[in-house]
């Protein structure tokens, strides 16, 4: 089976395609960084607008390089939330239009589904079950997965997503657009400890998180009297260990609360190398396994949407052939189904 995945929920075009028996044979991604950099963040208008300029170059060089044409496809998934409406709706309308002019099924999906199955596009694919830490931009959550669809929310942030903390932080300390990097940077510059951040709920004892109030304590110390610009690389240092002590902890504990012994971390905080390295020595200490995606599919693109849409038609999803599509800006991951149950 030859899937065709677009994803454009913010501000990155992306087009993959993916064979059920040969795995991903190509994708393209275009990335509006440059675009929003002069505004400090993402203009919904601007986002959608350049989704259309690019969408259909982009399909013709994904499905160029996989060595097919569009009437060898099999079936079409688009990302139909959550994320910006405008741009959701210019990936919809593409892929239901396109679908329908193949008279082949067009499949919305979501799109932190396609963020938890991204690790299985890896040379060392996670086995079910396991337990994921998504974390992105909007979102930061802990989810006991035990197949496509199969999705327990067992935690979530009650405020600030860890990668909107990031970026919020990195605003504060002066940094360009895009600040989660940026901060990355600016941290492995400096020293961790010598600023004393909290670490917000890591002793609450439940698997939610908060993150808010880590970064009000960074401008509380930026405003602070003996402050001074040149400490913003060890200030960004303990931002960074605050925030990834806690997911480190919190993912432990949630492996331990549901009997599960494998870990897989997604989004684009997952890029994050301090994180990684905190995981990876915990893992060998505490003898679980942890799966990232490849660095390519951290950030938001249309092959964990090509294989997301893949496994959900392996297993009996139907999709649509009539040309209908609707998004959703707002949509919880947990109230997914498996394919089998919406059949």
């Amino acid at each position: 089976m030859l899937i065709l995945g677009i994803e454009s929920s913010c501000d990155e075009t992306g087009v993959g395609v993916y064979d059920t028996g040969r795995g991903l044979l190509a994708h393209r991604v275009h990335s509006q960084i440059a675009l929003h950099a002069e505004y400090g963040g993402v203009v919904p208008e601007l986002a959608s607008r350049d989704h259309v300029r690019r969408i259909v170059p982009l399909v013709r060089e994904a499905l160029a390089a996989s060595g097919h044409e569009a009437a060898d496809l099999h079936g079409v998934g688009y990302t139909a939330g959550p994320g910006l409406a405008g741009a959701l709706l210019v990936g919809a309308a593409f892929a239901e239009a396109f679908a329908f002019g193949l008279g082949i099924p067009a499949l919305p999906v979501h799109h932190l589904e396609g963020h938890l199955l991204s690790p299985l596009l890896s040379r060392d694919p996670p086995r079910f079950p396991f337990i994921a830490l998504l974390v992105s931009g909007g979102h930061t959550q802990l989810m006991r997965v035990t197949g496509v669809g199969a999705y327990e929310l067992l935690g979530e942030t009650v405020d600030d997503a860890a990668g909107e903390a990031f970026d919020k932080t990195a605003k504060l300390l002066g940094l360009d657009y895009p600040g989660g990097p940026a901060l990355a940077a600016l941290a492995a510059e400096g020293t961790a400890g010598r600023f004393k951040l909290p670490r917000p709920m890591l002793h609450s004892g439940d698997l939610n998180f908060s993150f808010s109030g880590l970064k009000t304590a960074v401008l509380t110390a930026t405003r602070a009297p003996e402050w001074q610009a040149e400490r913003r690389a060890d200030l960004a240092a303990e931002f960074q260990e605050a925030v990834t002590e806690v997911l480190v902890a919190k993912s432990i504990a949630a492996m331990k609360s549901a009997g599960v012994n494998t870990l897989v971390v997604a989004g684009g905080v997952g890029a994050n190398r301090r994180l990684r390295q905190r995981l990876n020595e915990s893992a060998a200490r505490r003898k679980f396994r942890v799966h990232y995606p490849e660095l390519e599919f951290c950030s938001d693109n249309g092959a964990m949407i090509a294989l997301a849409a893949a496994l959900r038609f392996e297993q009996g999803a139907k999709g649509s052939r009539e040309g209908r599509f609707a998004v959703r800006p707002r949509w919880p991951l947990n109230e997914l189904r498996p394919p089998a149950d919406i059949a």
